[in-house]
């Protein structure tokens, strides 16, 4: 029950992007094609599970029992950062296309506050290694599913004529703002 109460609240109650707002740049730069959204959602994904995992291990192992915890941030980067190139060189020789379609903001998951703030809530929360990785893959999910959303609705939005002065960024704040609304709706779910 605990592992089905954290995925709920990663996906849909403590949605990282829209209720806690990390991961907004990637959010509304790879939102404009549902395909790109896909890559992102999955690399990223990736990216947080094994960091979740590697963090977790070193936070555990190295940082706890040696008492220099004050190295946690920059520990996380690190393996962060290394992880990203890992992914960097798989998506280069599996799918130069999309590869491409991400550009720069393949490279900026390295610096995906969201990334970063998955590994440091387990450690807060104090979870144990399985809901630590159950809280990564939930919130990923979590963050796939805005981007997603946003994604068709943005493909759906350059199609219908927009007021000038509302045409770009404007209107997708607007939209990212109503479906931040719309996840408000699943708060008092679970706590």
């Amino acid at each position: 029950m605990t592992y089905i109460l954290i995925f709920i609240s990663a996906v849909f109650v403590n949605n990282i992007v829209l209720s806690q707002f990390l991961g907004i740049c990637p959010f509304l730069g790879v939102s404009k094609r549902i395909e790109t959204a896909l890559g992102m959602s999955g690399a990223v994904a990736f990216v947080m599970t094994i960091a979740t995992i590697f963090t977790y291990i070193i936070q555990k192992s190295v940082l706890d029992p040696f008492h220099i915890g004050y190295l946690q941030t920059i520990t996380y980067i690190l393996i962060i950062a290394a992880l990203v190139q890992l992914v960097e060189i798989i998506l280069k020789k599996i799918s130069p296309a999309l590869y491409q379609a991400l550009g720069v903001f393949l490279p900026l998951i390295t610096t995906n506050c969201t990334i970063l703030g998955v590994a440091l809530l387990v450690i807060k929360k104090d979870f144990n290694l399985l809901e630590s990785v159950v809280f990564a893959i939930s919130t990923a999910v979590g963050f796939g599913l805005a981007l997603i959303l946003f994604a068709g609705i943005r493909e759906q939005l350059s199609m219908v004529k927009v007021p000038k002065a509302m045409e770009g960024t404007p209107i997708s704040l607007l939209t990212a703002g109503l479906l931040a609304m719309a996840f408000m709706g699943f708060a008092g779910i679970v706590k």
